[in-house]
């Protein structure tokens, strides 16, 4: 039998994320190549849904173009599930995010959400947070004090560029992507660097963990619960 690859193995756990969309409601939706593997599968049940809050522009544009209709986040008050990747995820259910540059959005749209439902693959489970570089969205004028203050933890923080340039944000801010961290207390970490000026979302996702985790590995999609 041959392994799953990485694509089919995020189909695989898009296509299981549905399990937990609620019939009649708006469902929260996340961005990344996995979660574009769920947006395709929950066009199979679009009639079944209200729609859907979008975590950035380029998932709204995807839902539009399936006819999923996209609610502006302002416009709901709660969502009982959101769905999204990660880039880590620990055996506690916290998470690092923003690989995509969407965490910010991604941020807001989990802590409308009762339950946050992860999909991701295999390579993604680790004993600690810290191996994939953190991304933190921060405020231009900020950036070099902030990477300064990581160089004092002993990370080393990089600017992210498109094409040369800083890559914008859908909020029109800058990404640092900083290397060299080891997240023991991934609670405490989030809320201590979200104190720092200039700051406007850190990619540790501690206070809005995931409730569950749709693992895709080589036996198939493993479920890992963390609401206990």
């Amino acid at each position: 039998m041959t392994p799953l690859t990485q694509d089919e193995l995020k189909t695989l756990v898009g296509q299981a994320a549905l399990q937990y969309v609620v019939p009649g409601e708006i469902v929260g939706v996340g961005t990344g190549s996995t979660v574009n593997k769920f947006i395709d599968a929950l066009a199979g049940m679009k009639d079944q849904i209200k729609g859907a809050v979008s975590s950035s522009v380029a998932s709204t544009e995807r839902l539009k173009a399936l006819g999923i209709a996209v609610f502006d986040a302002n416009d709901v008050e709660s969502l009982s599930v959101y769905i999204d990747g990660a880039d880590e995820i620990d055996g506690r259910g916290h998470m690092v995010k923003g690989g995509g540059a969407a965490l910010t959005r991604e941020k807001i749209v989990a802590a409308l959400a009762t339950r946050f439902v992860c999909i991701a693959d295999e390579s993604k489970l680790v004993q600690a947070l810290g191996q994939f570089p953190l991304p933190v969205e921060v405020i231009p004028m900020a950036a070099n004090h902030i990477a300064r203050r990581f160089a004092a933890m002993g990370g080393e923080a990089s600017l992210r560029l498109k094409d040369g340039q800083p890559l914008v944000t859908d909020n029109g801010q800058h990404i640092l992507d900083v290397k060299g961290l080891s997240i023991a207390d991934p609670l405490a970490f989030e809320s201590q660097i979200n104190q720092w000026p200039g700051v406007v979302t850190v990619g540790v996702f501690a206070h809005q963990k995931a409730s569950v985790c749709l693992l895709g590995t080589a036996q198939g999609v493993k479920t890992l619960d963390y609401s206990r």
